[in-house]
């Protein structure tokens, strides 16, 4: 029986008691710390459950005032609200921010606030909260730009050249700016007529070599002869989709048959037979199928800055707010009208 009792002074006494000591400790550790997690989640859930609905502002203000999150944490959690596309939360929370902001905070939550009113279309509310940041603190290049933005969207182009001149005076380059701005007022400008919009579209042009989708679309559109004259054949891959819908009876035949581009491009669709093959597959299929099949062009637009897609053209990115930055991609596609056309001719 003695070989089950271990004397207390024995060294392997001491050993057994150390790991019984570290088992115990390990064991308890273990558990508390599950516990804890477990209300931590807890707490967390019973927090973020205020937030599946949105509080009355005497609620939000309460736990605004209360401290229970930082006011970082409140930024991070209204930056969430607007990145899912709900303005109004934000909103809420910005406006009760600046209720306790201090003033280095301020600045910033008023800038996320006018940012958040011109995301949710609130045009008017925007632009005073941005005159009223720049009022205190002229030398903000972000809320200038976001000012010149609400001009242009409330087509005031007149206030919107106005802000960049403090910009100018900042370093920043508005030569583009200013450029697409006095093309959307030339455009826009009821009091010309048209030949002298056009006169001025072509001067934009002409000085800067840029916006060539909206000013020859404008062209096209109201005057294709003058359009043909003046068109810039380095342009003629940018300007794919709106070479492509141009009528037959409007086509310069002398221009297309000069360029190899516009050969390749209108035998494509048809009209000529200027090529009988392309070294862009889309074009070479369709020069070969010579009108065999209901198939066309279909086009999407990639921003070379943010790297946004769409499937119209735009002239800003409606996204970064970059100026001139769409790159056309085609594909083929079926000619849908080409189908309806068969359609009802069955029925003949």
């Amino acid at each position: 029986m003695d070989l089950f009792f271990i004397e207390y002074r024995d060294p392997l006494f001491s050993i057994i008691i150390f790991f019984l000591i570290i088992f115990i400790i390990t064991f308890f550790s273990y558990w508390w710390g599950r516990y804890r997690r477990k209300e931590d989640s807890r707490h967390l859930d019973r927090f973020l459950r205020q937030f599946r609905s949105l509080p009355s502002k005497e609620e939000l203000k309460v736990l605004i005032s209360s401290g229970e999150l930082s006011e970082k944490s409140w930024l991070l959690l209204a930056s969430s609200y607007y990145k899912n596309g709900d303005y109004e939360k934000s909103i809420e929370i910005y406006n009760e921010l600046l209720k306790v902001s201090n003033k280095t905070n301020a600045k910033e939550t008023m800038f996320l606030l006018g940012k958040t009113y011109f995301k949710a279309g609130f045009l008017e509310r925007s632009k005073h909260i941005f005159l009223e940041i720049l009022k205190h603190s002229p030398r903000t290049p972000q809320a200038l730009h976001y000012l010149l933005l609400v001009y242009e969207y409330m087509r005031d182009y007149k206030g919107a050249l106005d802000v960049l001149e403090p910009l100018d005076e900042l370093g920043e380059d508005i030569t583009l700016d200013k450029a697409y701005l006095e093309l959307l007022a030339t455009m826009s400008d009821v009091k010309l007529d048209e030949d002298e919009k056009q006169a001025r579209l072509l001067a934009i042009y002409k000085e800067r070599h840029k916006l060539a989708y909206p000013i020859f679309e404008y062209l096209f559109r109201m005057n294709p002869k003058l359009a043909w004259e003046h068109f810039d054949s380095s342009k003629s891959e940018e300007l794919t989709e709106l070479l492509w819908q141009i009528e037959a009876k409007n086509l310069n035949l002398d221009i297309i048959s000069q360029n190899a581009y516009l050969r390749e491009l209108y035998s494509a669709r048809g009209d000529v037979e200027f090529a009988q093959s392309s070294a862009i597959f889309e074009f070479d299929v369709l020069i070969k199928l010579e009108g065999r099949a209901n198939a066309t062009l279909s086009f999407e637009y990639i921003c070379q800055n943010c790297k946004g897609t769409y499937p119209f053209v735009f002239t800003r990115c409606s996204s970064c707010h970059a100026i001139d930055t769409a790159k056309v991609e085609w594909s083929l596609s079926r000619k849908y009208m080409g189908d309806f056309s068969e359609e009802n001719n069955s029925f003949q």
